[in-house]
């Protein structure tokens, strides 16, 4: 190694080697995806669900206000998808206090639940005992009668469910739970909830209960079969992630050509030394995205700046 190189030309040689360009991402914009929020519907099968929502209320309000001889108005105030394991931990403190009636399309095969909390069974078995006037707001055990009650109603609001649309048949189970949850889930099952108001025609106080289901029951409504889920799911996520990939930058790189040079004749290039690179003056140069050939093009020039034409793309 001859006297050329210095001390100073090795630490600019290792701090070139060693050093990368920065990228610069504070233009980058990233949009939060929730990926622990279930996706099972798609766009148009959650259109026939709403359809299927929308005719819940007036069938729930003809048959409550059948059995209690009363009018009451009902509203759906929430429609809305979890996964099992996160409506299983939300709902662990209210357990104790809720009554369940569970069904299915057979008996002992259940795969719903209509919840009736608390404090919506205390108010809604004074009314079916004609305590009409009653504002108990309390939650209590109910009586053996009020519990009769109460699952003569939830039967009824079940069957309301089922006339909301033909294709769906569901039956209650035998007896009215409370306490605890009466079906098992598993953590990554998806869920479909929907959430009822019910008052009295002209009051304000309102109670509340909801509807929980598992989703691959409703693709009697839905059309959609299990062999499509996965397939539809993954479509679903794919489209979404090319829409945030087709604004992301990407570095692409103009390879010219190489050359091969031991470390003593690069510390020895001076000014105005010539490099032989690796490649003929006819043949095309090289675009690198990521470390990788991506396509072939040809030196030109626009608008005082090096340009690329591009000659054909890496398959």
């Amino acid at each position: 190694m001859n006297d050329s190189m210095s001390k100073e030309k090795i630490q600019q040689l290792l701090k070139a080697v060693g050093s990368r360009p920065q990228t610069d991402d504070s233009s980058i914009k990233f949009e939060q995806m929730n990926w622990n929020e279930p996706h099972y519907f798609n766009k148009s099968q959650l259109v026939k669900l709403d359809a299927f929502v929308k005719n819940i209320p007036a069938a729930i309000s003809e048959k409550f206000s059948s059995l209690c001889r009363k009018q009451f108005d009902v509203e759906i105030t929430t429609v809305s998808q979890y996964y099992a394991g996160e409506f299983l931990n939300e709902a662990d403190k209210s357990h104790a206090k809720n009554y369940y009636l569970s069904f299915g399309s057979v008996q002992g095969k259940e795969f719903g639940v209509l919840t009736i909390p608390g404090q919506t069974a205390v108010l809604w078995a004074k009314q079916l005992l004609g305590d009409s006037e009653s504002n108990e707001d309390s939650v209590r055990e109910l009586s053996k009668l009020e519990e009769s009650l109460l699952y003569d109603l939830a039967v009824v609001l079940v069957k309301s469910l089922s006339s909301a649309n033909p294709k769906c048949q569901y039956n209650p189970s035998s007896n009215i739970a409370s306490g605890q949850f009466p079906i098992n889930l598993q953590n990554t099952q998806e869920l479909y909830r929907i959430s009822f108001s019910v008052k009295t025609a002209g009051s304000e106080n309102k109670t509340d209960a909801y509807f929980l289901i598992s989703s691959d029951k409703l693709e009697v409504i839905t059309g959609k079969n299990k062999n499509s889920l996965e397939d539809s799911a993954s479509q679903d996520f794919s489209k979404q992630i090319l829409g945030h990939l087709g604004f992301s930058p990407v570095n692409v790189t103009v390879q010219l050509a190489c050359s091969r040079l031991s470390f003593e004749g690069l510390m020895n290039l001076q000014t105005d030394d010539i490099i032989m690179l690796d490649k003929g003056i006819d043949d095309p140069i090289e675009l690198v995205v990521e470390g990788k050939t991506f396509g072939y093009g040809w030196p030109a020039k626009s608008e005082g700046q090096y340009a690329v034409t591009i000659a054909s793309i890496e398959n």
